[in-house]
């Protein structure tokens, strides 16, 4: 289990209810506890453990294939809503029993719903939150479908019945997981990797972390199980009130404004995920939905993926429009549909009032994609597993790599059987510098086709060739983490190795731009560019960091860049937002550097009270000094001024860094 903390402060259920003022909750509107359920036990009714489903297991990620959605009535959703879905994928509606079916089919028939695309599950219900209590899909290792049940954690009995009822509608296998837990605060990316609040462990206090962590790997085949504290504050710490997988790399986040006292633990859960590395190797694509909460209700995460559309609430805030774009951005070839209703809350919306249902004959593509920069290379091996849920033939000449090169048409290449589900196929023809986009596409004998990723061309895999015919340099290590306040002081190495036969120019050492900065480094003594590296050799430079105070509460991160005459090298630096409370101003408020900007002498006022070492560098945005002094200072006030004609400086930004003892200043000046 992944365990992320954020700092805010705990509400415990029966004082969240009883005394809060704000955000008051409507006993007869919220899926939380009404007041009489509050002094009521759970109901487990008929819920009972079994053994694990025969692994290794695959949950079913919300976009992945469905066959049908879940919905109940009496309704919690807008009929344009059902009519929507009807058009194109099997609605599955709750009902007690044979007249609620007639009533609703008249409801159904009387407002356009295609009635071919409706079936009805007769089934006591206690509330609509299909999601909360809905199933659970999982294959097992056998390719079989099931549905894993769990104790809902509302005493609400018939609801707590459906996975049985769904599992017997289906005809499938159903799982018994002894978990106490609920949809609404759970996601999943469908390739080992789950998320939910600290409302897990909070309802399963019997249970410690390693118990839970084997509850889901057993039932669910969850492999990383990210528990993150809940930063909306609210009563219902449900996960979906803030976040959702978008895809197995990709995950949206709501963000609330500065000023908003929850605005440090939103920014805190985005950079989790920006920070964490997803089941694509590499960390999750994090994207945005502006969600104040404030009145009128932006419930936007509380969306619906149900295969290429993505159903989003709207309640005619300001702020609809967009946050439809921002799904638009996160999701491009997907049909983004906004669903305007008067019943959404900000901790109730569509997604908590619908649930799919997997398809249960998918046909399933694994694969971790090949992202980012690679070396040189002519050809390009990918290797996918790939699973016929239905039990029929996956047609040999139909499992295929379609591939565009610098935004060319598009070629394709055949796919190869190999063993077991695994298919390999390679993409050739590649020159240095190309810029390669491609998805994986496979057919089987039960008429489905599957792509890969889910959407296919509109938002293909990328991945950049670069060069390394001659200048070959390695960068150790590729990540430079920065987890202590003597790391950020005495600076960490980071080495350059030149792995090729022949001598590389290491000609420029330099950050991202300016404005992309997070926080402030610099290279101390940095060697004289452009370095001729020879063969086998290794240049190792020292990298300081400076961090502003103003990024309290983040994970910070950079990128420091070697470049040759053909090519750009990368490091990441990583540091520990645990640090940002420990660097702080050594001198206090008696600090001034003036003028800033300058254009001749440029003044560092300090004021000491005992003797003390002081050193002060300024640096280009090379990260090279430009000047460097250090001496022993008496108690007092001093001042030490430095001379731009003797820095030889040209117009623009420099960096500089007072550092007294073991504590240090940093900042940015500008030069006229």
């Amino acid at each position: 289990m992944k365990k992320y903390s954020l700092f805010f402060i705990f509400f415990t259920l029966l004082s969240g209810f009883l005394t809060a003022q704000k955000n008051q909750p409507n006993w007869r509107k919220l899926h939380y506890l009404s007041e009489e359920e509050m002094y009521q036990p759970l109901d487990n009714r008929d819920f009972y453990e079994t053994d694990p489903p025969e692994g290794p297991v695959k949950n079913v990620a919300e976009f992945d294939q469905m066959q049908a959605v879940l919905v109940r009535y009496p309704f919690g959703i807008p009929m344009d809503l059902i009519k929507d879905m009807a058009d194109y994928i099997e609605v599955i509606t709750i009902v007690a029993n044979a007249a609620e079916e007639q009533t609703v089919t008249a409801q159904y028939t009387s407002n356009g719903v295609n009635l071919d695309n409706c079936s009805f599950l007769y089934a006591p219900t206690n509330s609509y939150w299909v999601r909360d209590y809905g199933p659970w899909f999982v294959f097992d290792g056998n390719g079989d479908p099931g549905i894993v049940n769990f104790p809902y954690n509302r005493p609400r009995p018939y609801d707590n019945d459906i996975p049985i009822k769904v599992a017997q509608y289906l005809d499938i296998d159903l799982y018994g997981m002894n978990l106490i837990s609920t949809g609404g605060n759970y996601m999943t990316t469908g390739m080992g990797q789950s998320a939910s609040t600290e409302l897990i462990e909070e309802e399963n206090p019997t249970l410690t972390e390693e118990d839970i962590d084997s509850l889901v790997y057993n039932y669910l085949g969850i492999e990383d199980y990210y528990i993150v504290d809940d930063p909306l504050g609210e009563y219902i710490k449900h996960i979906d009130c803030w976040g959702k997988f978008l895809s197995p790399g990709k995950v949206i986040i709501g963000q609330v404004p500065e000023t908003d006292d929850r605005y440090e633990d939103f920014e805190a859960a985005a950079n989790f995920f920006k920070t964490t590395t997803s089941p694509y190797g590499v960390p999750y694509e994090v994207f945005r939905v502006f969600t104040p909460g404030s009145p009128t209700d932006t419930p936007y995460t509380n969306s619906l993926i149900l295969n290429n559309k993505v159903f989003v609430p709207l309640t005619g805030s300001q702020w609809d429009d967009e946050a439809l774009e921002s799904y638009e951005e996160a999701m491009p070839g997907y049909d983004v549909i906004g669903i305007t209703y008067g019943g959404w809350i900000n901790t109730d919306a569509l997604h908590c009032r619908t649930k799919g249902v997997a398809d249960l004959g998918m046909l399933y593509i694994d694969h971790v994609p090949v992202l980012g920069t690679i070396s040189y290379q002519n050809a390009i091996d990918l290797t996918a597993d790939i699973y016929a849920y239905s039990g029929e033939d996956i047609y040999s000449d139909s499992v295929l790599i379609w591939y565009s090169i610098d935004s060319g048409d598009y070629q394709v290449a055949n796919m190869t059987y190999e063993n077991g589900n695994t298919w390999t196929g390679t993409i050739t023809g590649l020159q240095p510098g190309d810029e390669v986009d491609y998805y994986l596409y496979a057919a089987d004998k039960s008429g489905r086709h599957a792509t890969h990723p889910y959407i296919g061309e509109p938002d293909p895999h990328e991945f950049t060739v670069i060069s390394f015919f001659m200048d070959d340099l390695l960068l150790d290590p590729d990540t430079l983490l920065f987890l202590t306040y003597e790391d950020c002081l005495d600076g960490l190495p980071l080495h350059i190795i030149n792995i090729s036969s022949d001598t590389v120019e290491v000609s420029f050492i330099q950050s991202q731009p300016e404005d992309d900065w997070e926080f402030m480094w610099m290279v101390e003594e940095m060697p004289e560019l452009p370095y001729d590296l020879p063969a086998g050799d290794t240049l190792t430079i020292n990298v300081l960091i400076g961090i502003p105070t103003n990024y309290m509460g983040e994970m910070l991160q950079d990128t420091i860049v070697v470049d040759t005459p053909d090519d750009s090298f990368s490091s990441l630096l990583m540091v520990d937002s645990d640090l940002v409370g420990i660097v702080e101003n050594p001198v206090g408020s008696s600090v001034a550097v003036y003028p800033n900007p300058f254009n001749e002498q440029l003044n560092f006022d300090f004021r000491l009270n005992t003797a003390a070492q002081v050193s002060l560098q300024i640096y280009d945005l090379s990260g090279k000094t430009v000047y460097n002094e250090s001496r022993q200072f008496p108690a007092g006030k001093h001042t030490v001024s430095v001379n731009a004609d003797q820095m030889k400086l040209t117009p623009g930004t420099y960096l500089y860094r007072l550092q007294v003892g073991k504590k240090v200043k940093t900042g940015k000046v500008v030069f006229e």
